[in-house]
């Protein structure tokens, strides 16, 4: 038995492995965030103050950039790769598709699941230094399978198995695009390794269907959030939950972490997302059609616009910021900046 030791928090052997190297993957993270970090406070506060106040006005002037039809039913999800040249987006055909930044040219659709697609994610290489014959996406669905998928082909390369018969409602990357996690609506979540594509974590701790799941950027912690309304905090250095989060009174849809360390809306909200890196502001998109950015910590309101005909599923913002898309019931996704964006 490792030293881990509590038997509620038992897995394969590779398991302890795995925690082991997220250990010493996570404090180099995390080192170099406080170095980063650090540096951002030796800035003086009147130039640092400055500089949002410059970010803030920019966000005030965001448009809509062009508008796309994505699909013939509606879609599911969108996020952008990692150098913010494509968006992937997923439908409820069961069909996703990767799209070019800025000019929304359709590049590739990918083919395999036979129910609605229910999220599509990004490997953190890919378009980077990752082979793009290698696994560079990931995808679930309703059909309770997830398929991984090169650049390459229109198949998926690879299929993991394991959560019959649930729905698998999104899957992550963790930062070291070594492993895969899962929300299923049995309750859990999981976590695979993409290496060897086992499961080497099967969690419970939500009394409903968990809904959406998030990795903290150090890749020490992931976040869940649950149909039981409740969200949950883990440790996957050792399987524990850490913190548990109360007060919503419904189901809750989306997580997320602020990079350094709230907006209202008339409807469900489907999607928050966080400034990349200095978690600024918070994105956050609505049953209501709309889209809003707000400021954080301040939580003070800096745009809304009522962009699409019907109810926004999702929203993705590039790693540089100056991108934010949407998709939509209304079988369409929508490009959002504040500036050019080529």
């Amino acid at each position: 038995k490792s030293e881990f030791g509590n038997p509620d928090h038992e897995g394969p052997d590779q398991l302890q492995t795995a925690r082991y190297w997220i250990v010493e993957y996570s404090l180099s993270r995390a080192k170099e965030r406080i170095e980063t970090l650090k540096e951002y406070v030796a800035i003086p506060e009147v130039y640092r103050t400055a500089n949002i106040q410059v970010l803030y006005r920019e966000l005030r002037t965001t448009t809509l950039h062009c508008s796309q039809l994505g699909d013939n039913l509606p879609l599911s999800y969108c996020e952008f790769n990692p150098n913010d040249q494509m968006v992937a987006v997923s439908s409820w055909s069961g069909l996703c598709k990767l799209w070019t930044i800025p000019d929304c040219k359709h590049v590739r659709t990918f083919r395999g699941h036979i129910k609605n697609a229910c999220c599509i994610s990004w490997h953190p290489q890919s378009t980077l230094t990752q082979d793009p014959a290698m696994i560079n996406l990931a995808s679930s669905s309703f059909d309770t399978s997830v398929k991984l998928w090169n650049l390459q082909c229109d198949e998926p390369i690879a299929e993991i198995e394991g959560h019959t018969p649930f729905r698998v409602s999104k899957v992550k990357c963790h930062s070291s695009g070594r492993f895969l996690t899962t929300a299923c609506y049995d309750h859990s979540w999981r976590l695979w390794d993409l290496e060897t594509q086992e499961e080497i974590l099967h969690h419970e701790g939500h009394s409903k269907a968990v809904h959406d799941i998030k990795f903290h950027c150090d890749g020490s912690l992931s976040a869940t959030a649950g149909m039981d309304t409740y969200g949950r905090i883990w440790d996957l250095r050792t399987g524990r939950c850490i913190i548990f989060l109360e007060g919503h009174l419904k189901p809750v849809l989306s997580i997320d972490f602020s990079p350094n360390g709230v907006a209202a809306h008339e409807n469900l909200v489907s999607t928050v997302k966080f400034q990349c890196n200095e978690g600024h502001y918070l994105v956050t998109v609505s049953y209501d059609n709309t889209i809003k950015l707000t400021t954080h910590p301040i939580w003070s309101a800096l745009y809304s616009s009522k962009g699409h005909e019907q109810k926004i599923m999702s929203a993705a913002l590039s790693r540089d910021g100056r991108c934010i898309a949407t998709v939509s019931y209304d079988r369409t996704f929508k490009i959002w900046s504040a500036g050019k964006i080529c």
